[in-house]
């Protein structure tokens, strides 16, 4: 299974970012911190990290549930947030805005490290469906390329591929339904939920960044249908498993 390697934080005081990144470095293999929100959009692009932490104080411009949802669109990873002095009332707009933590004061690295893991496994593990014990096995497999929904795994050409929840559900979402074309909206509603706030650039984001770690693609590629969204394309479906043969629909690969 997956575990967390990459942790951004985002924090203005040096002290308190010094121990975080220390304490956190005991566990996770990449820590690193931004200083400087207007830095952080093209830091997280190309970080890709597995967990943010942020201190709400850093965009003083912005409200906190709005920095929240900032964050959110730009990364799939979970959000930790703190502030201290927030009131009862910003607590809960920034949790239903995208944070999965929000601390008064942030704890000490060890309960931090452990909230990271615990939140991260719930990521990973799919809740049982309506009246069964144990949800049944969710793979797809093409040739040269296997995801897994149960254990939230992925491996190209034989090779483990390392992605944050959301990037694999987007991946086996499209993949389950091969050639059928799904608009950036309802990828949005399928993957994200209902009422998530984030635009449809989230999903742009998302598939380039799944595109950038998937080699190989002779069988199957995740091709854009301009002005429309995106699809799982398959050459020839009958090497793929749990998955129905569907009309091939006309594409521009990208």
């Amino acid at each position: 299974m997956n575990t967390p390697k990459k942790i951004l934080i985002l924090e203005n005081d040096i002290k308190t970012a010094k121990t975080l990144r220390d304490g956190l470095l005991a566990s996770f293999p990449d820590v690193r911190v931004i200083f400087d929100v207007s830095a952080a959009a093209d830091e997280i692009r190309s970080f890709c990290p597995d967990a943010v932490i942020a201190d709400g104080g850093i965009a003083p411009a912005k409200s906190i549930s709005a920095f929240c949802r900032e964050l959110n669109a730009l990364s799939p990873a979970p959000l930790f947030l703190f502030a201290a002095r927030a009131h009862s009332a910003e607590r809960v707009r920034a949790l239903n805005a995208g944070a999965d933590i929000f601390w008064e004061r942030i704890p000490d690295t060890r309960e931090l490290t452990a909230q990271i893991l615990a939140v991260w496994r719930r990521y990973l593990t799919p809740p049982p469906a309506d009246g069964q014990k144990k949800a049944l096995p969710r793979q797809i497999e093409y040739p040269g390329l296997f995801i897994s929904l149960s254990n939230y795994s992925v491996f190209c050409e034989g090779n483990s591929v390392e992605m944050p929840p959301k990037e694999l559900e987007l991946l086996y979402f499209l993949a389950k339904s091969p050639n059928q074309v799904f608009t950036r909206e309802q990828l949005l509603d399928h993957v994200w939920g209902y009422d998530y706030l984030g635009d449809a650039r989230t999903v742009d984001v998302h598939i380039k960044r799944i595109r950038e770690k998937l080699a190989g693609r002779g069988a199957w590629s995740l091709d854009t249908v301009w002005g429309v969204g995106y699809c799982f394309r398959v050459i020839s479906s009958d090497s793929a498993s749990d998955v129905p043969s569907v009309p091939s629909a006309q594409t521009d690969s990208v």
